[in-house]
């Protein structure tokens, strides 16, 4: 993947996290306004907006892991986000290698100082 590629992807799930961020205050809204047991009609525009988000990021992370991860461990995590179905390995995935590799940081430095692990 390339980075012209990869910052376009990046930038695409930022706009989709700032939706979904939407869909959680509509759910939060709408569970405060309601008053019965049922679930209240604002649930699905509240998933509507909150699911491309999830569903990019799962994406995301195996497009990345495939084409630009770097580090040592390669088999454990194509192990893990292909088995683990939670998504929390691909929170973790995220936070450990996706936004490194956005912002430059770490074993993804672009400079060449960096430390390739």
């Amino acid at each position: 993947m390339s980075d012209e590629l990869f910052f376009r992807r990046i930038a695409l799930l930022k706009k989709l996290a700032w939706i979904a961020l939407l869909g959680v205050l509509v759910a939060i809204a709408g569970s405060a306004l309601s008053r019965s047991s049922q679930p209240p009609p604002w649930f699905f525009p509240a998933f509507i907006l909150i699911v491309p988000a999830v569903l990019y990021l799962l994406l995301l992370t195996m497009w990345h892991w495939k084409g630009r991860y770097v580090g040592t461990h390669s088999d454990l995590w194509g192990g893990i986000l292909l088995i683990e179905t939670s998504g929390w390995s691909k929170l973790v995935y995220l936070f450990r290698h996706i936004i490194p590799d956005a912002r430059g940081t770490g074993r993804y430095d672009r400079s060449g100082r960096g430390a390739r692990a």
